[in-house]
């Protein structure tokens, strides 16, 4: 059962880096073409540019809702590499217990501010700002459920991985 649901969540996790690799291409081409119109055709336009940042926003917190995993994610490696296994544990429970409760503490704040943010629109698309910024609500939530499960897992027992210089990448 755990193999399935664990084959099943790297299915849905590369299904999210597909996402996220097209919301990446699709801000690409809006801004090249922000480049064409301005420079070339010597065109103002003003989308582009809210596509482009709307995309900006959405690929920052649904990369790191649904694609970052946790060895990705950026750590004051000079003391979690040092620290003992023992030690990870706890740093990883107390972190998990801090993050759970200060997104959910904000989780009510954070949906009534989106959800007032309907009567506002961006200026040329006339996005509504509630669904621009409903992304935000689901990355709340993914991290609590994510710091849930990372907290549990330390708490039965499983340390985190200490940090490897040999294996470290760009994160991306």
């Amino acid at each position: 059962m755990i193999q399935k649901l664990t084959a099943a969540g790297e299915w849905l996790r590369r299904r999210a880096e597909n996402i996220l690799c097209l919301m990446l291409f699709a801000m690409f081409v809006v801004f090249i073409l922000q480049i064409v119109f301005r420079y070339l055709l010597n065109l103002s336009i003003g989308w582009t540019h809210e596509i482009s940042v709307a995309l900006w926003i959405w690929i920052v917190l649904f990369g790191s809702a649904f694609v970052i995993r946790e060895q990705d994610e950026i750590r004051f490696d000079l003391i979690w590499g040092s620290a003992g296994n023992n030690t990870r544990r706890v740093m990883q429970i107390l972190c998990a217990a801090a993050l759970i409760f200060l997104f959910g503490i904000s989780l009510p704040a954070i949906y009534d501010y989106v959800t007032f943010m309907r009567v506002e629109k961006t200026a040329y698309l006339k996005i509504r700002f509630d669904y621009l910024y409903s992304i935000y609500v689901v990355f709340v939530v993914a991290m609590i459920i994510r710091y849930i499960w990372l907290g549990i897992q330390a708490i039965r027992g499983k340390t985190p991985e200490a940090f490897d210089p040999t294996k470290a990448g760009s994160g991306v």
